[in-house]
């Protein structure tokens, strides 16, 4: 496909789809149950109105921002996705390679089929940890300290997965990971192979006999305690929950569905975002993922109190159809549409989005 015509995320997703095996694609794009909110994370930013200034200077425009005092190109961040060498061969490695190349942070999942330290050396801006809590605390312990030498600058600690969403599709197609791939990460452990008797969906039978059910906010105190570097809380879409990150040493919160793949119709995540805002009210900071398409959605999300953004399953779509150059497109694409949709609006910079630009 002539790369001159894809021209947007939405043409990426399309051409990956022809390319991609069905199970993997199926495995990317699918949500939870009736994948209502899957449908709903995209669709609840196209309801909301802009309401843009005019007669505004805006001839010179800044669109960098700071997220934990971390100098990044752009609002938009890399958000943490599983098995991304079911997509290309270079995986993980072409993903660091094309968000460190964009200037923007790569949140590296421990589900990842490329480990920490093959990554890292490879990564030329910075690096978030994603974290999933473990049974065997100390195989846990040792992801974050392994993080942390390898030169990951935070924990994103996921916090709304310890059982697994049912995914329909990944149940019809008996989910596996392809021959040769691995959660490389847990290699150490010798955890990174699904179990080996027959499963509905390996990857979910993987976590019910690896994730801890049992993960409560004392271990957050736990892990903030252990932690040398920041810890945010991935998940939370309750306003309560954002206020009790703050009281256990949270550094920040992703509002988060985990891409619509946990609890069928809870809400898009950018219905959630202004009340987690207020709950927070500056202390903490607010970062969002679910449903992100167009450069008018990270407008919307920031003006709605969001730091930043992240996007998933857009970078998978480019990694598919040209590994890493493919991942880098689809984040300038995403660049130049939020540059646009902001000086449209009459910003010249991230902080001139407030909330008065929406209807």
């Amino acid at each position: 496909m002539d790369k001159r015509d894809l021209v947007s995320v939405f043409d990426y997703e399309a051409a990956a789809r022809k390319k991609l095996p069905k199970v993997a694609y199926d495995y990317y794009a699918s949500g939870a149950n009736d994948e209502i909110t899957l449908h709903e994370n995209h669709a609840a930013y196209e309801r909301i109105k802009l309401k843009p200034r005019v007669l505004t200077d805006i001839s010179k425009w800044d669109i960098t921002t700071t997220v934990l005092g971390q100098t990044i190109t752009m609002p938009l961040l890399v958000a943490p996705t599983a098995f991304h060498r079911m997509a290309h061969p270079e995986g993980e490695i072409a993903t660091a390679r094309a968000a460190g190349k964009a200037g923007t942070i790569m949140i590296l999942s421990t589900l990842s089929t490329s480990s920490i330290e093959e990554v890292m050396p490879e990564a030329t801006g910075t690096v978030w940890f994603q974290l999933y809590v473990y049974k065997d605390r100390e195989a846990t312990l040792s992801l974050v300290q392994r993080a942390e030498s390898s030169g990951c600058r935070a924990i994103a600690l996921t916090v709304d997965a310890q059982i697994w969403g049912r995914r329909e599709r990944d149940i019809k197609n008996r989910f596996r990971l392809p021959k040769g791939l691995s959660i490389k990460n847990l290699m150490p452990a010798g955890r990174e192979q699904f179990p080996k008797e027959k499963a509905d969906s390996g990857l979910a039978a993987y976590v019910a006999w690896q994730f801890d059910p049992t993960l409560s906010w004392k271990d957050v105190d736990w892990l903030c305690s252990k932690a040398k570097i920041p810890v945010l809380l991935k998940g939370v879409l309750h306003p309560e929950d954002a206020r009790l990150a703050i009281d256990h040493g949270a550094a920040g919160v992703i509002v988060s569905n985990h891409g619509a793949r946990q609890l069928d119709t809870v809400p898009a995540t950018i219905e959630a975002l202004p009340e987690i805002a207020e709950a927070v009210d500056g202390k903490i900071e607010v970062l969002i993922d679910g449903g992100i398409r167009r450069g008018t959605d990270v407008v919307k999300a920031i003006a709605l109190g969001a730091k930043a953004v992240g996007v998933g399953r857009p970078i998978i779509w480019g990694l598919a159809l040209d590994g890493e150059q493919g991942a880098k497109h689809v984040l300038d694409i995403l660049r130049r549409d939020f540059e646009l949709a902001m000086r449209l609006c009459g910003c010249t910079s991230v902080q001139e989005i407030t909330k008065d630009l929406i209807c």
